[in-house]
């Protein structure tokens, strides 16, 4: 669930095995470009790179009838700097479900080196669903919209009616006001898209840079698509697991991102530099205060006008701490609200995206979740979980074990969960933080050890969301760059501090 947290916004729409070089794959004759088959036209949009042009990409809706209806695939590119070292196209897939890489290649892709952006194409896409491709939303009540709403918290007291409730309301109003399109999104299908993207933009092969959610869905392509592969990064990695599916085992990752990056908070807030932003004297007291806080707010909610629920209550301040901690720049705006909220005050209510923008992430990370994989369908099948979990992990307060919308989902899923294997090329490199609140580093490890031979791993001693160019580390993105721009991963796992 890929978002970059500043100040207080709670929504924005986480081994050792020896392994030799993986060696630049030669370009035989099936492996030249091909005529790319679509028509480029300047991208409309404020504050984009002149360079970058805009296409559509028509796929089958449903690809068991290929010949059945069609629908857009929206797609953005920037050309190679150096034609001359022109290697091929780098697909940016993007974190979610329910983000886009549209603006990548003028944003996230002008970080890369010159040595990168010299041998690739920057391939950016929104995923099926998502505007401006064939689009879908549930219409959901603005209530529903709330962060704390994406993120299936129990009621204070550990009940789950509130949860349930809530996943019945969206679950119809996708039901309702989703169309055929919203039954056929998932990650095998993104996966699907993806090589109707490589074949229309005429390459034999193609390169990708997954991010989160979007590392799933890049492993996915090269487990359906392995031949097609060039050279793979997988960037905060969750672990699909296949007894559970995907979804789950990324939501139940919270419990260990945040029991990893709270004691770096609490060093940050209890630090005397911080001034007006200092929690407590101590790292020690941060925790205990927190959860102190939490529980009081639950039972005295302060009125936030303008906030979406309009009330501070403990679950709101749990979903901030989690926001928080997907970037280290968000500690001050978490630190801000936990001293107002200990005064019974709140500061100025944050600012919510667009409506029809959160309308249609969240029909998409719902439809995603909900057709990849089968989820429990009553109470009594997360109670146990729930209440070990808020037992364990006060901090999150059973919200990793509960239930989504695909608790009460209208559609069963059409295939079963891909499982990521170690059959395939030796071409992939995964980057991780050693503390990430949405991608923890024990599902990234699981991802690698199920990978095998594939991949090697680099694990960076970093906080936060997002590893390669993402917090600072020159070593890690010196690896991933090098593998990017010469195909040469390190030998074997690598930890950089």
């Amino acid at each position: 669930m890929k978002q970059t947290t500043k100040g207080l916004a709670l929504i924005a729409a986480v081994s050792g095995v020896v392994l030799g070089l993986v060696a630049p794959l030669a370009a035989s004759a099936d492996d030249r470009p091909a005529p790319s088959s679509l028509k480029w036209a300047k991208c409309e949009g404020d504050g984009l790179d002149p360079r970058q042009e805009c296409a559509t990409v028509s796929v089958p809706m449903d690809y068991a009838d290929p010949d059945g209806r069609k629908i857009d695939i929206a797609v953005s590119r920037i050309r190679s700097e150096d034609p001359s070292a022109r290697r091929g196209a780098l697909l940016i897939v993007p974190g979610g479900p329910g983000g886009d890489s549209l603006t990548e290649p003028s944003t996230k892709g002008q970080k890369l080196p010159e040595k990168v952006r010299d041998a690739y194409d920057l391939i950016g896409f929104a995923p099926r669903g998502m505007i401006p491709s064939t689009s879908v939303t549930c219409d959901h009540t603005p209530g529903d919209l709330a962060r704390t709403k994406l993120f299936p918290w129990p009621d204070a007291d550990g009940s789950l009616d509130g949860t349930l409730a809530t996943a019945q309301r969206r679950s119809r109003a996708c039901e309702r006001n989703g169309g055929e399109l919203i039954q056929h999104i998932s990650t095998l299908n993104e996966a699907r898209d993806l090589d109707r993207v490589r074949a229309a933009l005429g390459e034999r092969r193609i390169s990708a840079w997954g991010l989160s959610y979007g590392s799933y869905a890049a492993a996915t392509y090269a487990q359906l698509f392995p031949h097609r592969t060039d050279r793979f990064v997988l960037d905060s990695n969750p672990f699909p697991d296949p007894a559970v599916g995907a979804g789950r085992a990324t939501y139940a990752g919270f419990e260990a991102g945040v029991e990893d990056t709270f004691p770096v908070f609490a060093r940050w807030a209890s630090a005397p530099e911080r001034g007006k932003d200092r929690v407590a004297r101590t790292a020690a007291e941060v925790r205990p205060l927190f959860l102190r806080l939490a529980a009081r707010l639950d039972r005295e909610p302060i009125p936030w006008p303008g906030a979406n629920p309009e009330e501070l209550n403990g679950t709101v301040l749990r979903q901030a701490m989690i926001d928080a901690f997907y970037d280290p720049d968000g500690f001050p705006g978490l630190a801000e609200l936990i001293n107002a909220a200990r005064k019974g005050t709140v500061p100025p209510a944050p600012e919510a995206p667009p409506a029809d923008l959160l309308q249609n992430g969240y029909a998409v990370a719902d439809a995603t979740l909900c057709n990849d994989a089968a989820w429990p369908r009553t109470a009594a099948e997360y109670r146990q979980d729930v209440d070990a979990s808020r037992a364990k992990f006060p901090l999150t307060a059973g919200m990793p074990r509960s239930a989504t919308a695909c608790a009460a989902w209208p559609w069963a899923p059409k295939e079963a969960p891909v499982r990521i294997t170690d059959q395939g090329p030796s071409n992939i490199l995964l980057i991780q933080n050693q503390r990430d609140v949405a991608t923890p580093v024990s599902g990234a490890l699981k991802l690698r050890a199920a990978l095998g031979e594939r991949a090697v791993m680099v694990l960076v001693d970093s906080t936060g969301h997002d590893a390669y160019l993402g917090n600072g580390n020159a070593c890690g993105d010196t690896k991933v760059s090098h593998f990017l721009a010469t195909g040469e991963r390190p030998a074997r796992d690598t930890y950089c501090r």
